[in-house]
């Protein structure tokens, strides 16, 4: 079966005000009790031509357990394809996913990359986290603002991107490089960011060209997946900033 549309459906108060700026959303389901609360986005998907649809309750409609009063049916993102990825920021700048497993982490490092420039991202197709309202709730309206491709293998991806000249870039807590300083983020980059636990899958981590650490005190055996990745896509920023 093929995934969903990206971002088919949005929910919470930011992720649905982005999709409205962003021209995608067809129908906008509001909680009555929540109509005046809400009159702006109501007002902004009137104007765009999008039909409102009252209700006593989305969250039978809803993907979380906290819609705030607010269901976004959208037009899904177009996949932008390895190309769109890479074209996304000049130089390139991505994130890749290896399989994390929740989506708030997928929302979360979604945010952090776009503070940070970071505007590629990759996502795995199967035995992934989707890319769905979750993710688009938790990343607050910064998917919007991406280029997304989703692949059937993420290893296959890494090749692609090498192909194209962008440097990959896998964390690791072991790691034979430190992440801080490094001088190849200056170049065309993509920061790959294992599942939480587990890490970088081990045909992942044989095809990247760098394997970098983030040094962290001996008390902490490892970084939530999201922590690391928001880390990873600063130093990007910082180190061209500086260069």
């Amino acid at each position: 079966m093929a995934p969903p549309g990206i971002g088919d459906s949005v929910e919470g108060v930011h992720a649905v005000a982005a999709a409205l700026a962003a021209g995608r959303v067809r129908r906008l389901l509001v909680e009555e009790s929540r109509l005046d609360a809400l009159s702006d986005l109501v007002d902004a998907a009137t104007s765009a031509g999008a039909t409102i649809e009252t209700v006593g309750d989305v969250r039978d409609r809803a993907a979380t357990s906290a819609p705030q009063g607010v269901v976004a049916i959208c037009r899904p993102m177009p996949d932008a394809g390895i190309d769109g990825v890479v074209g996304a920021v000049d130089p390139p700048a991505v994130v890749v996913l290896d399989r994390l497993e929740d989506p708030r982490n997928v929302g979360a490092i979604a945010r952090s990359a776009v503070a940070a420039g970071v505007l590629g991202l990759v996502v795995p197709t199967h035995r992934s986290a989707p890319l769905g309202a979750t993710a688009f709730k938790a990343a607050a309206g910064a998917l919007e603002h991406m280029a997304i491709t989703q692949v059937s293998s993420v290893a296959d991806a890494v090749k692609r991107l090498s192909d194209r000249d962008v440097w990959t870039v896998g964390l690791d807590s072991d790691g034979d490089r430190p992440l801080f300083g490094l001088d190849l983020l200056t170049a065309p980059v993509a920061v790959v960011v294992g599942a939480e636990g587990a890490g970088l899958s081990r045909l992942v981590r044989d095809r990247v060209d760098v394997v970098a650490s983030i040094p962290i005190s001996p008390m902490v055996e490892s970084l939530n997946a999201s922590v690391a990745a928001s880390l990873a896509v600063f130093e990007v920023a910082r180190v061209r900033a500086a260069g």
